[in-house]
């Protein structure tokens, strides 16, 4: 280990203490302007953001819009109208027995927080995170994926250019500069990728008895029961799976279809992609491409499993890799021990609802759930019975962009939650106060104690 390298990250990290600790950050003044200055960012950097998005992903601009963009604008305008109450006290009742006295909550900054945010999304799953701590009142030090690393260059240019860097900076790098990372001490971290880095996350959180958010992902299933209007289904399943090449935490992993409805729905699937992104996906303007040629070999491995339906084509000079459906595949497949997170649809038949339920509980808990239907009871029964970070209902994906939602995971899918308010309050510690008043006091809660349980009983009955 670079001694040298170790030395610029403790010091990387002492700079944010420091920062923290000469109360700067819990100026509500000072908070509102640094917010502000992610609202210039949006706004004069938009083409570059654009451009980075297209080396990484192959994104075209309408869907980095949506996907990124439109996003992260929207947390921001409910960041900057919300600051002000989310820091406030906020009031709670207090028990007759405590008279007279207040409660109130007051939510106040962890201090040093650790953001690791993941290559699909790199742009609003790192700067989501980050503006929701910096409005809680937390310097960042803020670690990006080396996989998008157009975009984590810019965000190194973008922080750098508009922010202290005691306040908030953006570190380059790959796993060893994450592992020298985790050694520092934090307040708290903040991880967004697989299960597997997120158990050495956990492991040195764990050292220093951080707290911490993981936001994983999951096979999130997707169950298509009882749909008059198929049409409209299939159009937002196909438009959820294939978004960026289908590489989303909450894209729908597999389809749940009954066996009567197979054949119709597997035409008007392949009808939809036609309509999506033409009869050659790969020369559509509309479709991203893979990350990087190890995850594209990745995909192809899995296509060993089942039949493929509909596509299959790759070509790794340009990451390309076509919307695939694949039939023939069992509980038992490989591809279904695994999060698919690429242009693969594995599609499940099934008799009755009730064995869809059974085995769903039966495996680990997705970040996502995803059920079309027209039947409330079934609707009711699947919402009730099936355990997930979030459910959307004749759609998908969403319910991730309303910031009035929570969006975290359960289990295997995650731990803790963000957006919106749940953001803010993610970092920050709610600190409970109770005041009281010098001068009145009942004698039985103080020795001796031998009339107090006679006493305690009339006073309870009292107040009840």
């Amino acid at each position: 280990m670079d001694v040298d390298e170790k030395k610029r990250f403790e010091n990387i990290v002492a700079a944010k203490q420091d920062f923290f600790s000469s109360g700067r950050t819990k100026d509500l003044s000072f908070r509102k302007e640094q917010l502000g200055k992610f609202s210039v960012i949006f706004e004069k950097h938009e083409k570059e953001i654009f451009e980075a998005l297209k080396k990484d992903l192959g994104r075209c601009q309408s869907e980095t819009y949506l996907a990124e963009l439109l996003s992260t604008k929207s947390e921001l305008a409910l960041l900057c109208k919300k600051i002000t109450s989310w820091s406030a006290k906020r009031k709670v009742t207090t028990p007759m027995l405590h008279w007279p006295a207040s409660s109130y909550i007051q939510p106040e900054p962890y201090g040093v927080v650790l953001i690791i945010s993941p290559w699909n999304y790199p742009f609003s799953l790192s700067l989501i995170p980050a503006m929701a701590a910096v409005a809680a009142g937390n310097t960042v030090v803020l670690k990006p994926s080396e996989y998008s690393a157009a975009t984590t260059s810019l965000l190194v240019k973008l922080i750098g250019d508009y922010f202290d860097s005691s306040l908030i900076e953006v570190v380059d790098g790959g796993v060893d500069e994450t592992k020298l990372l985790l050694e520092s001490k934090f307040d708290y971290i903040f991880y967004t990728g697989g299960p597997a880095a997120a158990h050495s996350v956990m492991a040195a959180a764990a050292k220093n008895l951080t707290p911490l958010t993981l936001e994983l992902g999951g096979k999130s299933p997707c169950i298509l029961h009882n749909v008059s209007n198929l049409q409209s289904a299939v159009k937002r399943i196909i438009w959820g799976k294939f978004f960026n090449a289908g590489q989303t935490c909450v894209a729908p992993d597999y389809l749940l279809l009954r066996f009567s409805e197979k054949k119709l729905v597997l035409s008007m699937i392949y009808e939809t992609i036609k309509d999506f992104y033409t009869a050659s996906p790969k020369d559509s303007r509309s479709y991203s491409r893979i990350i990087n040629l190890r995850h594209l070999k990745r995909l192809s491995s899995l296509l060993q499993d089942g039949n493929i339906l509909l596509g299959g084509d790759f070509d790794e000079e340009s990451l390309y890799f076509s919307p695939t459906v694949l039939d023939g595949i069992t509980w038992d497949s490989p591809i279904m021990q695994e999060e698919v997170f690429g242009p693969l649809l594995p599609v499940i038949c099934y008799e009755n609802i009730s064995e869809v339920i059974n085995e769903l509980k039966s495996r680990p808990k997705p970040l996502a759930l995803y059920l079309f239907t027209d039947n409330d009871d079934v609707k009711n029964q699947v919402i009730g019975s099936v355990s997930s970070g979030g459910v959307c209902v004749n759609d998908t994906v969403l319910h991730l962009s309303n910031p009035f939602l929570p969006f975290g995971g359960v289990g295997n899918s995650g731990m803790g939650a963000y957006h919106g308010k749940a953001g803010f309050d993610t970092f920050s510690h709610l600190k409970s106060v109770m005041e009281r008043k010098l001068g009145f006091d009942v004698d039985f809660r103080f020795p001796p104690y031998e009339n107090m349980p006679s006493l305690l009983k009339k006073l309870l009955a009292f107040i009840g």
